[in-house]
């Protein structure tokens, strides 16, 4: 019986512990389910509420001008190109980052209008803490990363975009 008393403190320490380290994902779970619904239901204040825009934006647009880069190679007058397109690629973002944009994100990777919502702890599950205060979001276990959240000051709030970014344009444009 001693043994048993001896061993159990311990165990319920680590449950204890493990416990706590999914409390930000859970907490982070329903500002997420508040995201989705702000995208189901076009409600623009709540999807500003649950967006950093700037650094949304910021995230978007350093991807966009690297994959630009990319494509059409690291020349320094294409480098020049990219960055005097900075303006335009602002204008591109800000379009895209709208509730209607991130709906067809989600219906994309299996969200269907006619279905209910995930609940917290369905959420829960496809939320990965990435750290500094950030969880990911991936569409089935294991898989890459889709969207970026992070802790500000209580509220979680996009911030990443991981994804496709031909979809995402195809998300606002059809």
């Amino acid at each position: 019986m001693r043994l048993l008393r001896r061993l159990a403190a311990p165990a319920l320490l680590a449950i204890a512990l493990g416990g706590c380290a999914t409390v930000p994902k859970f907490e982070a779970a329903g500002d997420i389910h508040a995201f989705l619904v702000a995208i189901r239901d076009g409600d623009q204040q709540t999807f500003d509420a649950h967006v950093d825009r700037p650094a949304l934006k910021a995230q978007l647009k350093s991807r966009l001008i690297a994959e630009q880069a990319q494509t059409h190679g690291n020349a320094s007058w294409q480098a020049l190109g990219a960055v005097l397109a900075g303006p335009l690629v602002d204008v591109g973002v800000d379009a895209l980052v709208q509730p209607q944009t991130f709906r067809a994100v989600a219906i994309r990777v299996g969200y269907s209008p006619d279905q209910p919502l995930p609940n917290r702890l369905q959420i829960d599950a496809f939320l990965h803490a990435i750290g500094d205060g950030s969880v990911c979001v991936v569409t089935r276990h294991e898989g890459p990363c889709t969207l970026v959240f992070h802790d500000e000051d209580g509220v979680w709030r996009l911030v990443g975009y991981e994804g496709d970014l031909g979809r995402l344009n195809r998300g606002k444009l059809g």
